[in-house]
């Protein structure tokens, strides 16, 4: 038996869903590991939050409960640590970190609000209780599934699947273009189960320069494959409580994160106050200094432009830097994207609930958020007005008081 079989049995024979701490996407690694170096001291709050209508997650909570008290059992073990030691940009003393690393049950809180709504709250060391989150969306939605789905055979997420890779194939012999994706799914995936066999598929079946890799570890380890992942939200969330003022925020975040990075890990994630905002903070220093951005909110073809348009404002070359799509992306948008892309910014795409959790059913969407830190108020502003989330209405309102009056400043 290979070691991916072995891996593969243990999680069917042990029946909890996660079961490896490096079944996590990548950024949760990067952002721990700066958080580690640049933040130690700090605390935080996250809140979970259910966006799909209609459906009550209440009933599921002593599932919920048992599956995070087995999460809190789990440690790196020997072969995920050396995985993650080859990784040119993690540190020798962080790998050290991660050896001892282990979640605390005390820092997650499951209850039943007021309204018979299932909450979930996190807090305590950001270095902790941040890694949290992608558990426990991968959590909640396979039990979701296992619990209303139990005959599902796959059938209709194999034909999805296959007629995904012929639309790429195909693209990519009619045009001649570029086209390169990763798998960025953990976090809403059906289960397990269903996104290895994703990854297996696309490995087997297209170029290792079309199907590029995935943000999840544990696969990159099993299918030695590329792992892909920089920054999310929430570290410039928490630059928000941490740096000089809250609008200064990002110009803080991205100096201390080029510091710790060096040069690796340039892809800037552009959406947290807004893209406007961004822009106006990503100057002619962080242009040069950043490889590309990463699309996440709004129409992605107004904002290629308008990234686009920035680098040739600044005189920098559009085709020495990347946009990373990933936002809510399926094959056909990708594929529009590349072809609109094409000869004016190099481009790759980062595909998510698409993959792993299109098998003839409706997925979930979940989120989980920071909300405090340091005591702090912090919010995402977005482009994308379902996309915000903030526990303060008036740290809000004058958070984007302050974006608006930067905005109109020269």
């Amino acid at each position: 038996m290979d070691f991916v079989s072995k891996i593969s049995d243990n999680i069917l024979n042990n029946g909890h869903i996660i079961n490896f701490l490096t079944d996590i996407d990548l950024y949760k690694l990067t952002m721990l590991q700066f958080i580690y170096h640049k933040f130690s001291s700090v605390t935080s709050k996250y809140k979970f939050k259910n966006r799909t209508k209609g459906i009550d997650l209440s009933q599921y909570i002593n599932e919920i409960n048992t599956e995070i008290d087995w999460l809190c059992t789990l440690k790196f073990q020997n072969f995920e640590l050396e995985h993650i030691k080859k990784l040119r940009f993690m540190k020798e003393d962080f790998i050290y970190f991660l050896s001892l690393f282990q979640l605390n049950r005390k820092w997650i809180q499951v209850y039943i609000d007021s309204n018979g709504e299932l909450q979930i709250e996190a807090e305590g060391p950001w270095l902790y209780v941040m890694m949290f989150e992608t558990y426990i969306l991968a959590i909640i939605e396979e039990i979701y599934t296992r619990n209303n789905f139990k005959n599902l055979d796959f059938s209709e997420g194999r034909k999805k699947l296959n007629n995904k890779i012929d639309i790429i194939l195909d693209f990519i012999k009619k045009t001649e273009k570029n086209f390169s994706f990763a798998d960025f799914g953990t976090r809403r995936r059906f289960n397990f189960i269903w996104q290895e066999e994703v990854i297996a598929t696309l490995c087997n079946k297209l170029p290792k320069n079309v199907f590029i890799g995935t943000s999840n570890v544990l696969f990159s380890i099993l299918y030695n494959i590329k792992a892909i992942g920089t920054m999310a939200h929430e570290i410039f969330q928490a630059g928000q409580a941490l740096g000089p003022r809250p609008i200064n925020s990002q110009s803080f975040i991205l100096k201390e994160w080029a510091d710790e990075y060096r040069g690796d890990l340039g892809i800037a994630l552009t959406d947290t106050l807004g893209f406007d905002k961004f822009l106006k903070d990503f100057d002619l220093y962080f242009a040069k200094l950043y490889d590309g951005g990463r699309h996440d909110s709004d129409d992605p073809f107004k904002w290629v432009d308008k990234f686009i348009d920035h680098y040739v404002k600044l005189n920098i070359n559009p085709l020495t830097k990347s946009a990373v799509f990933s936002d809510g992306l399926d094959i056909p948008i990708a594929i529009k994207l590349a072809e609109y892309c094409y000869g004016r910014i190099l481009y790759s795409f980062g595909i998510g609930t698409n993959l792993t959790n299109d098998v003839g059913v409706k997925a979930l969407q979940l989120v989980m958020k920071i909300v405090l830190c340091n005591g702090l108020n912090v919010a995402k502003i977005s482009d994308n007005p379902s996309k915000g989330m903030c526990e303060s209405k008036e740290y809000e309102e004058y958070l984007r008081y302050e974006i608006k009056r930067d905005l109109n400043r020269n």
